[in-house]
Parts: structure tokens; C-alpha cells; sequence
């Protein structure tokens, strides 16, 4: 930090957000963009690294590039002008979307990414309602434009029926999807001319054409943009700040992420529009200042991002005060000194090490492994924030270690992938770790679990489906008169959690109605139960 800067000035710089979608809505190719318009990235695909040559995509992992498809969350930091910008792409498989929950629990704004021709799907509506619990302002990408789609009155219409949002566009496109020519701004009434470059590789041109030359250029297209502006105009459509901010309209933009058509102008949007960090609330409700005294939550747990090193990476937004790599820190879980000492900034797979970092940034905290998710890190005076729940699972599955000779290595996973939240382990206290029952949001989850078990632990373990439906927090006392009841059995986290779990759950149901004595909570009550 240059003398006399301030924490509060550095905050103001940061902007932290995420990219939300349905799958194959352009999600990553977007961030892949975004990247490229920054200048962190010298040709888009490539995605070279900051100091060489080395792949540094936001999907890194093996299975991600097999399957194109985003596995897990990915921290990005990157300049853009004169900010700081934390974003955290996250998956869009339904299957993964507790690791989503946990990425919004840890930015200030999201940008909403909706395939053209497709609109609102399940995952896109399912996501939003996320981001609804915590007021997260929401920024609408329609993507896609330059291949043939849904008309963007229409979508706009669906943005505001279906996710409640007043859709206020700020650019407006020029062209009919598939036939994309340019978008207008309609804060300032400019046409930025658009140009294709080979594979979207390079920055498209972008040329500013003032009214009669466009309108002279593009015909029809242009009448129908204009028409379409001016029906905007007259229903009050136009974006407004405070009710952006405030959760209640989003600004969309128009364009196509493969072909960079309006990266650029939504690049711009999220330094002028995105709020900057604002005081983080605490488990009593307490505002804490952004100057205070360092603290921040861990909201990711990821090991073996370097296969060469195998260590253990523990990502925490930083919510007040300035964090100083070698700094005295303390877990308030466990109440023990947190290693500061290798502490890094991400870029996908590839790292730098920090020397300080500021409200807002995501620092990356090399083999603390004493750190899990949810937890409250702090310098001086104690603090908590609020926890990051688990989904309630809808899948669940037994693993066995294929070689008993790999039992340490299965056993070294088991703990390992439970505690980064690729799946829930469940344990007989009678029979310990030798056949744990999983728990998951999708079956996609135990793939990735084998999958990693096989290639990072060197621990291949067959997975087999359990007959359970549901899962339910209870107690010693409770426990006794489940285990009378056939169809049900009793297990545990490893927070020490007693669970329930139930083949039946209509029988739960009616257990639940006709013995309310009972303790059987839903393990998140921010997630509708299944």
C-alpha cells in the first residue's frame, strides 16, 4: 500500500462478483473474456499466466476438461483500470450448486448469464433465488446474440415474470439474434459498430457511428432499434442505481461472449455499476467497519490445484482491515494461530504470493489445515461471521476401497474431499471409515468424488447407489426410538452431527407429524427440502 493510502480508499477499488448460469449458457467463455478485455490474458482459449506460459483456464481440473463442463469454483483477481477485480466463476451443473451458494456467500454483485435463444431455465431461476436471500445485485448478460434466438422484448418480459427483477436495458441490440450488428447505449445514445475477429481470439474492433451514418448502414435493422429504444423509453425502463443496488431491477446488457461482441461495455458496468465491499454483518447483526482490525471467513477448501505439490488451499474473502502475509491470525472455531505466511492470490490453477490484501480480495492460504468451511478467521478482538450451510442431499451412495492395501490413501481422501464439500461423509461409528455412505446434491458429485479419489489419492473405490431419500439432523435421544423403526439408520458427520437417514420419506413425514417430539431438522433451512 503507497503512504497515505488508506484501507477505505483500497476498498473502494475492489469489486468482487460472481458469473451464474445454466450450463452451456457461455458462463466460462464469458470469464475467458472478461480476461482477455483486462489484459491479464494474452490470447482467449490460451489463457496464459501472468508470469509464463503455464494454462491457467478457470476450468483447471482434469475431469473439467474432459467433460467441458465447470466442476468447481475458480478465483480470479485481475486489474481492470483503476480496480482490483475478485471474480469467482462458478459451476453451472446443478450437481455442483452448493459450491455456488458458497462462492455468493463471499462477493458483493453477480453477473446473471442467460443463453438467448433458451431465456430462464431451471438452474438460472434456482441460482437466482440464491442470490435473492442475500440482496445480492444482479447484473443480466443476454448472451449469444450472434446466432438465432428469442426476441429480447420477450426476455425481458421473462426476466421480470418469472425471477421478479425490473429489466432495465442499458445496451440495446442493433440486429435480430443471428444477425448482430451493433449495440446502442442507451445511456448515452452511441452505436458501437461491432466486428468479428477469428474465433474470438483477439478484442473485437469496436467503432462508435454516429446516428445518420448507421442509420444510413443499417437500414431496417436500425428502425427496429430505435423503435425498440423508444418503447423503453416510454415504459421508464432505464437503469436506476439505487433500485440495482438495492435487489430490486438489473441492468441487462446484449451481446456474444464467444465472439466478444459487448464484453467490453459489460467489463465497464461491472467497475461503474458493482458495489465496492460494504461492512460485513456478524452473527449478532453488528455492522463490522471495513477499517477495523483484520477478519475475514473461509468459504472454500481446495486441495491438489498443483498436482506437483499436493497442498491444501483454504480461499477467505477478506471483510475489514488489512491482511498482512506473516500476520498473527487466529480460527475462532478452534482458537488456534492461522499460517499467514504462505499466503497467495489466485488465477485458476496458477498462484502469486501477496504481501498484503484489502476488503473485498480473496486470499488463498497455503496448507492452513486446521481451516474448514464457514470458518471465522480474525486478528485482535473476536469475532464470527455467519457460517456457510450445506444443501440438504438428495443422493446418496456407499464407497469401498477397491484395494484394501490403499485403505490409508482411501481413508486420507475421504477426509480430504469431505471437507473441501465434494460430497458429505457419513459415518458408522460401529465400522468407522471402511464403508462410508456419501451424501450429495447430484450423482455428478460422486463421479467427480471417485474420479479424484482414483487420481490424486491413488485410492480407486467402487461407488454404489443407497437406497436413502432423505436426511435429517437429530440427537442421542431421538436416535434410541429411530433405531427402532425399521428403514432408518443413524450415522455421523464429521462435525460430530448426528444424522438421520431414511429410505422412505413419506415415512419421515408421518413420523415427523405423529412424534413432533422427535428432534429431525433439516440440515439447511435456506435450501426447500427434498
Amino acid at each position: 500500500m503507497e503512504p497515505g493510502t488508506s484501507i477505505l480508499t483500497e476498498a473502494a477499488r475492489r469489486r468482487t462478483f460472481a458469473i451464474i448460469s445454466h450450463p452451456d449458457a457461455g458462463k466460462t467463455s464469458l470469464t475467458e473474456k472478461f480476461l482477455l478485455y483486462a489484459g491479464a490474458v494474452q490470447e482467449a482459449g490460451s489463457v496464459r499466466a501472468r508470469t509464463g506460459q503455464r494454462s491457467a483456464t478457470s476450468d483447471w481440473m482434469e475431469m473439467e476438461k474432459q467433460r467441458g463442463i465447470s466442476i468447481s469454483s475458480t478465483v480470479l483477481q485481475f486489474p481492470y483500470r483503476d480496480h482490483v477485480f475478485n471474480l469467482l466463476d462458478t459451476p453451472g451443473h446443478r450437481d455442483f450448486s452448493e459450491d455456488t451458494y458458497r462462492v455468493l456467500a463471499a462477493v458483493d454483485a453477480v453477473i446473471m448469464v442467460l443463453d438467448t435463444a433458451k431465456g430462464i431455465e431451471s438452474q438460472t431461476l434456482k441460482l437466482f433465488n440464491v442470490c435473492r436471500s442475500r440482496n445480492l445485485p444482479v447484473l443480466t448478460f443476454f448472451n449469444k446474440f450472434d446466432r438465432p434466438g428469442r426476441d429480447p422484448l420477450e426476455l425481458l418480459d421473462e426476466v421480470e415474470q418469472q425471477i421478479g427483477l425490473r429489466a432495465t436495458p442499458a445496451t440495446w441490440p442493433v440486429g435480430i439474434p443471428g444477425d448482430f450488428r451493433g449495440t446502442i447505449d442507451r445511456r448515452t445514445g452511441e452505436f458501437t459498430k461491432y466486428t468479428r475477429t477469428a474465433r474470438g481470439a483477439a478484442a473485437a474492433p469496436e467503432e462508435i457511428i454516429p446516428a445518420e451514418r448507421a442509420a444510413a448502414e443499417e437500414g431496417d435493422a436500425w428502425k427496429v432499434a430505435l423503435d425498440g429504444c423508444g418503447l423503453l423509453d416510454a415504459i421508464g425502463a432505464d437503469v436506476d442505481l439505487p433500485s440495482f443496488l438495492a435487489g430490486k431491477s438489473t441492468p441487462v446488457f446484449v451481446g456474444s461472449a464467444l465472439t466478444n461482441f459487448g464484453v467490453r461495455a459489460l467489463l465497464d458496468a461491472v467497475a461503474e455499476l458493482a458495489p465496492p465491499p460494504l461492512p460485513r454483518v456478524d452473527v449478532n447483526d453488528n455492522e463490522r467497519p471495513l477499517d477495523a482490525n483484520f477478519a475475514g471467513f473461509v468459504f472454500k477448501i481446495q486441495a491438489n490445484m498443483d498436482p506437483n505439490h499436493r497442498d491444501r488451499l483454504a480461499f477467505a474473502r477478506v471483510c475489514s482491515g488489512r491482511f498482512e502475509r506473516g500476520m498473527d491470525a487466529e480460527c475462532l472455531r478452534s482458537g488456534r494461530a492461522v499460517g499467514t505466511k504462505y499466503a497467495t492470490t489466485a488465477f485458476g490453477n496458477d498462484r502469486e504470493t501477496i504481501e498484503e490484501a484489502f476488503p473485498g480480495d480473496i486470499i488463498g492460504l497455503v496448507n492452513a489445515g486446521d481451516l474448514r468451511i464457514g470458518d471465522t478467521i480474525f486478528q485482535g478482538k473476536k469475532i464470527e461471521f455467519p457460517g456457510v450451510p450445506r444443501f440438504a442431499p438428495e443422493v446418496f451412495a456407499s464407497a469401498r476401497p477397491l484395494d484394501r492395501g490403499k485403505i490409508k490413501q482411501f481413508r486420507r481422501g475421504l477426509e480430504q474431499l469431505d471437507e473441501e464439500g465434494v460430497v458429505q461423509v457419513l459415518r458408522d461409528l460401529d465400522f468407522g471409515d471402511t464403508e462410508p455412505v456419501l451424501a450429495a446434491v447430484g450423482v455428478l458429485q460422486f463421479e467427480v468424488f471417485a474420479h479424484r479419489l482414483a487420481s490424486e489419492f491413488n485410492a480407486p473405490a467402487e461407488i454404489v447407489s443407497s437406497p436413502y431419500q432423505a436426511m435429517r439432523l437429530t440427537d442421542k435421544a431421538s436416535a434410541e426410538r429411530l433405531r427402532q423403526i425399521g428403514g432408518i439408520r443413524i450415522l455421523y458427520r464429521a462435525n460430530d452431527e448426528m444424522v438421520a437417514l431414511f429410505e422412505n420419506k413419506y415415512r419421515l413425514q408421518r413420523l415427523m407429524n405423529d412424534e413432533p417430539e422427535l428432534r429431525l431438522d433439516p440440515v439447511f433451512d435456506g435450501q426447500p427440502d427434498q
